[in-house]
């Protein structure tokens, strides 16, 4: 989708409903700063108040996400259109958070190695270097915790008996246990427990 089109869309509909920002702004309880960033392209109106802009406006949400009029002959393009541009835009979160997973893992793995190294050497053996110790994989552990929620939030886990993918819930994937990220879930679909490989939708 491209912000910058939408948002001088938005801009044009609202001058031609005779509005300033600040009185579009009153009409949806939000701040007329908000307006500002969505007609300069630095922000999309949020899935929560879109149908009421729409309404304000009088346009569709498929010409909004269009950033134009739309009519009936072109209309079925448009919306096959807008589905590819949100699929890719899903692809392409899915993939930066995905990368995320993987920084935090790397630097919490090195931090953790590298704590444990020097807590080893040069902390005097005793009390003190085994509480340091301790401290240090406790600390890692939340990272881990993050790590984990960013894993489950993109994509799903194939079931190697039936095929079935599954989105386990945060609790039921921290519980399972896993190797990497192939992890023992129970399928919905066989109600059979496999070891589930994750894959990431395209």
């Amino acid at each position: 989708m491209n912000q910058i089109k939408i948002g001088k869309f938005i801009a044009e509909c609202r001058k031609n409903v005779n509005l300033t920002q600040m009185q579009l702004a009153e009409k949806l309880n939000i701040t007329d700063r908000a307006i500002s960033k969505w007609e300069t392209g630095r922000a999309m109106p949020d899935s929560s108040i879109m149908l009421v802009l729409c309404d304000i406006l009088g346009i569709s949400v498929n010409e909004l996400l269009s950033g134009e009029k739309i009519n009936m002959e072109n209309n079925n393009q448009k919306n096959e259109q807008l589905l590819l541009e949100m699929a890719k835009d899903v692809e392409n979160k899915n993939k930066t958070i995905w990368s995320s997973m993987w920084v935090i893992m790397i630097v919490s793995m090195t931090a953790l190695f590298a704590g444990i190294f020097i807590a080893a050497f040069l902390i005097p053996e005793g009390v003190w270097q085994l509480v340091t110790i301790l401290g240090i994989c406790i600390v890692f552990l939340i990272p881990c915790f993050y790590a984990l929620k960013l894993e489950v939030s993109v994509g799903a886990y194939k079931c190697k008996n039936c095929g079935h993918e599954i989105v386990p819930s945060y609790k039921e994937a921290m519980n399972a246990m896993h190797m990497g990220f192939t992890r023992y879930l129970k399928c919905p679909n066989c109600n059979k427990r496999t070891w589930c490989k994750k894959v990431i939708k395209k």
